[in-house]
């Protein structure tokens, strides 16, 4: 039961993720899209029987919580990026090793008969070096399944206001699979159109589940900040209503919010 923290190892840019989520206590009352991905995850994990689980990116524990109850292992180690989450996560496994920081940067050991990360290696600055360091860190025949996003998550929000982060599409994450040597890959797409009542609610809805709506990321290297004015927001809202607005079932108007998801499986041979 060691918990180790590196409070100042972050680069600006994951001290401000590590913020953004901190300041999300709110996350899991509004995150039922990533709750839904967890539990996929969860049933595409091939053994409940496990030797040495690691998990990237815990957040507020809602895939933890998945594999404490349903997965039996011998050695648990559980990293996040934001501090803030280590007495929950700790909570949930107390016999779990527990490491604070970027896992893009620090050792998160290896000989793991399963790696799980769900909802997080976007965030990375290089999502598809996630694919590399997982090869590296399991063992023969250990299974890795994690969840990300596709670029055509939020599109509403890219289209209109040229803001999202850098998502690769499914080629490029089979090209990196493939070039890892993994085997048995399985790779799926989920979209899911979350209604919101209006588009400030779209906005208010991204800031609970801790994505900040005031950076845009074209490109894994390049981060530019974007400021909201009032005149940007009135447009914004306008452009929302026309292009991207439906009746429900009930007759009532609502704009949409697309989460596109891309889950996958694969086996180290």
């Amino acid at each position: 039961m060691t918990t180790l923290d590196t409070p100042n190892d972050l680069s600006v840019r994951k001290q401000a993720i590590a913020r953004h989520f901190a300041n999300a206590s709110d996350y899991d009352q509004h995150a039922n899209i990533q709750q839904t991905v967890c539990q996929y995850l969860l049933e595409n994990i091939a053994h409940t029987e496990q030797s040495n689980v690691l998990e990237v990116g815990a957040g507020t524990g809602q895939m933890t919580q998945l594999l404490a109850d349903n997965i039996q292992s011998q050695y648990w180690l559980i990293n996040e990026l934001c501090r803030e989450q280590t007495a929950t996560l700790q909570s949930i496994l107390p016999t779990a090793r527990v490491i604070i920081g970027d896992a893009e940067t620090i050792n998160l050991a290896e000989n793991h008969s399963l790696i799980v990360s769900a909802n997080a290696v976007q965030w990375f600055d290089n999502p598809l070096s996630f694919v590399t360091h997982s090869a590296q860190r399991l063992q023969s025949g250990g299974q890795l399944v994690f969840s990300t996003f596709t670029p055509n998550n939020f599109l509403q929000i890219k289209t209109l206001t040229g803001q999202g982060l850098y998502y690769p599409d499914i080629d490029e994450w089979q090209l990196a699979l493939d070039s890892a040597d993994f085997e048995d890959v399985e790779l799926s797409i989920q979209r899911y159109d979350l209604p919101f009542l209006s588009p400030y609610a779209v906005l208010k809805h991204m800031k609970l589940t801790g994505v900040s709506t005031n950076q845009t990321q074209v490109r894994s290297d390049d981060t530019q900040t974007f400021i909201w004015t009032k005149s940007r927001l009135q447009q914004f809202e306008s452009d929302y209503w026309q292009h991207f607005s439906e009746e429900d079932e009930t007759g009532q108007l609502v704009v949409n919010l697309t989460y596109e998801v891309l889950t996958v499986s694969a086996f180290k041979p």
